[in-house]
């Protein structure tokens, strides 16, 4: 198991609020699409029960251009 594994998606949410991430809307399914004013930039979040594979997690992190040190620091 990795640094980015056991976070579940409100952990994940609180953070990327930090980060000036906001809800923008629903897609498919269970997935929602987030926005960053500051950055322009856009990342699709699974809303699913239970922990994140760790590397959907680090693909989250790619879209939004955020550090895994970075990531982990935020509270």
């Amino acid at each position: 198991m990795g640094r980015l594994s056991g976070f579940k998606y409100r952990d994940i949410i609180k953070r990327l609020k930090g980060f000036g991430f906001t809800f923008y809307r629903q897609a498919s399914g269970s997935h929602e699409i987030w926005f960053n004013n500051k950055t322009n930039r856009f990342i699709t979040i699974p809303n699913h029960s239970g922990d994140m594979p760790e590397g959907t997690l680090r693909a989250i992190l790619k879209q939004a251009d955020i550090q895994i040190e970075a990531f982990l620091k935020k509270k």
